[in-house]
């Protein structure tokens, strides 16, 4: 009997892996970044929820496709029902680095929350001191806990969808409480009169600068929200794996509820952390998140660190699950090596993809906490530009396959689907303009270009493997 995917999920542990995985470590790592970058709380809130608004139609896109075709990676399928193979592919492809990154990129993260935070107390941790890369010192000891950490998570991803959708759900409390402790905070310490000046142009303690107006200190963040909200696909990537007694009208809104609850998170974070002391000192310190709770007690440092240090498991072990079902389908379609298309016979995983993943995983703590913005910006495009052309698929599916059962439909109709193409292409326009000051590098573009090239390897490969 030919292997397949177990049909177990709920809609509650669909809304926890897609929130979960939205919803890491970044807002305690970087909200200074976001509010710097800026020029103030303000201008970071409203790009977060520009960005969740441009998104919305595309979540809703996401939600009638997955409802009417639920199949693993189903993105790719959309695709290349309306655009072909070649299409498909890119998309796909773009989509494992934006997606697969964040597995490399939250393992990295906590190895830098080790080295920069925990060793002030436990110095021990930066006794064995490896290299430096890009000018981020990296050490042993941080390396070999988020290692191991790490491969807990790629462990339960092997083991199946059930052990990994139940850590999920842990982990997404844990990300609750951890924004409870931060408003808590500010209401008894803070004061809103802290989120003044409305504007500032202030340098923070990264070195990263603030734009030059209020209105491109809003463009500034809002071309990294969709790297912060990468995972929205992570429900409809998983859409096979849904219960036998799925309601699929509903599960079309789960998407669109997971990307509201984020950007709600998201925005309560950067009010509350940045109106506990003045933001224009907020940012002045390294991981001012930490920083302004170390202040007022040890206690609630150690809960908000502890918190930052666990927070990476969530979309780390989402976005490996949802990565994994990508190449799932790339494999079943022939656009990569057919072995990525293959079943483990007793847990429905797919192997080769999560071995491929695996390895991806681990080398993440040993870059060095400089490349986190980098692989930032390029990951927001290696996500955005699928999910327009998916917003591009379902505007033409409407026409082409009129008759297709769709439990779940974009309110609005082709209005609406309409606005996340337009939306999608405006933030792709953002960071690929070559004189726009929110673009990508030439580093970026180089680590972009490397991507690509990798991909044409395994899909020429694909084509000698299996011809």
């Amino acid at each position: 009997m030919k292997p397949s995917t177990h049909k177990t999920l709920t809609l509650y542990q669909y809304f926890t892996i897609g929130f979960g995985s939205i919803v890491g470590t970044g807002w305690v790592l970087m909200v200074g970044d976001w509010v710097t970058l800026g020029g103030g709380p303000l201008a970071a809130m409203i790009a977060f929820a520009v960005g969740a608004v441009c998104l919305l139609p595309i979540g809703a896109v996401l939600g009638e496709l997955s409802a009417a075709l639920p199949t693993s990676g189903g993105i790719i399928d959309y695709i290349e029902r309306s655009f072909g193979r070649r299409t498909a592919f890119f998309a796909g492809w773009l989509l494992v680095f934006g997606d697969g990154v964040l597995c490399p990129w939250e393992s990295l993260a906590m190895a830098t929350i080790l080295t920069e935070l925990v060793a002030d107390f436990c110095p021990w941790l930066k006794s064995v001191y490896l290299y430096t890369i890009a000018g981020s010192p990296v050490y042993l000891f941080p390396v070999m806990i988020a290692l191991l950490f790490s491969v807990g998570v790629i462990v339960q991803n092997f083991r199946g969808v059930n052990h990994m959708a139940a850590l999920q759900k842990w982990l997404t409390r844990a990300l609750f409480l951890g924004v409870a402790v931060a408003v808590a905070v500010s209401l008894v310490y803070g004061s809103p009169t802290y989120v003044l000046p409305l504007y500032a142009h202030v340098a923070g303690a990264t070195g990263v600068a603030a734009a030059d107006t209020f209105l491109a200190g809003i463009a500034a963040v809002l071309v990294l929200t969709p790297f912060f909200y990468t995972g929205l696909d992570t429900i409809p990537d998983q859409a096979e794996e849904a219960s036998e007694t799925m309601d699929w009208a509903k599960f079309g809104q789960i998407i669109v509820m997971a990307l509201v609850a984020s950007a709600v998170f998201y925005g309560v974070c950067i009010y509350s952390f940045s109106t506990i002391v003045p933001w224009t000192e907020f940012v002045l310190r390294p991981i001012p998140a930490l920083a302004v709770l170390k202040d007022i007690h040890p206690a609630l440092y150690m809960v908000m660190v502890a918190i930052a240090f666990i927070g990476p498991l969530g979309p780390m072990n989402a976005l490996f699950s949802a990565t994994a079902r990508i190449l799932l389908a790339m494999g079943r379609k022939r656009m990569l090596p057919s072995v990525f298309g293959e079943l483990h016979p007793k847990t429905g995983t797919p192997m080769a993809a999560n071995r491929f993943l695996a390895v991806l995983t681990v080398i993440g703590p040993f870059l060095g906490h400089r490349l986190l913005l980098p692989l930032t910006t390029i990951a927001a495009l290696a996500f955005i530009v699928p999910c327009t052309l998916t917003a591009m698929a379902c505007w033409r599916m409407r026409d082409r396959e009129p008759d297709l059962r769709r439990p779940y439909r974009v309110p609005g109709g082709k209005f609406c689907i309409g606005s996340g193409i337009v939306c999608g292409m405006g933030i792709t326009l953002l960071l690929v303009w070559p004189w726009g000051s929110v673009s990508l590098s030439a580093v970026e573009w180089a680590i972009l270009l490397v991507w690509l090239m990798l991909g044409y390897v395994l899909y020429a490969y694909r084509g000698q493997r299996d011809a």
